[in-house]
């Protein structure tokens, strides 16, 4: 298994944490995930999911969490990373803060960049939801792994031939368990995986 590791370039600058206006919010939608086991770590304590942000103020950036913080209970600014450029093609992913962006970061910036109007992304795992959506929903390609560009790729590749942008909701094939919702808020997004 594989999970966790990241497979992009990345080119971090590390700083302190992020402000808390930057991540109260994520944090809190965060948790009711965490709650459900919807974001958390196998027994292996490998941790798994991540939730993202528009970063308010610039269109092309957005808040993230960090990389390996799926197994901590409860996360604060020293958990969050801000991603500001992404190269899918260089397979580089720019970001700063106190800790590295999450593995998934390269799947959550082709949202933003395809969908202007999306304001919140959220990669979750859950076998038994993956198993009842695989291929009832948008569905991306089974040679794509988690984090990579060909995962991106796919991704877009759903935005622009599927009805996607409606659904607001895509699993991953080649990523067992992997399911992604996101939304004009936090809120819409979690409610599409609350009811899926």
């Amino acid at each position: 298994m594989d999970e966790g590791y990241i497979k992009f370039q990345p080119v971090w600058t590390q700083t302190q944490g992020l402000p808390p206006k930057n991540w109260t919010e994520l944090n809190r939608y965060r948790q009711k995930l965490y709650e459900r086991q919807l974001i958390g770590a196998y027994d292996n304590g490998i941790g798994y999911g991540n939730i993202s942000q528009r970063y308010a103020g610039d269109e092309g950036l957005f808040v993230i969490s960090g990389s390996a913080t799926g197994n901590v209970p409860e996360l604060t600014g020293d958990h969050y990373a801000l991603v500001t450029a992404v190269d899918i093609d260089a397979n580089r992913l720019h970001c700063r803060g106190p800790i590295v962006a999450s593995s998934e970061s390269m799947s959550h910036a082709v949202i933003y960049q395809e969908l202007p109007w999306v304001q919140a992304v959220i990669h979750i795992h859950n076998l038994p939801m993956w198993q009842r959506l695989l291929h009832q929903v948008p569905t991306t390609d089974a040679a794509a792994t988690y984090g990579s560009p060909e995962m991106a790729h796919s991704i877009i590749d759903l935005i622009h031939t599927t009805d996607l942008p409606e659904r607001k909701l895509f699993v991953m094939e080649g990523h067992r368990e992997g399911v992604f919702a996101f939304g004009r808020t936090l809120a819409e997004a979690t409610s599409f995986l609350f009811s899926a």
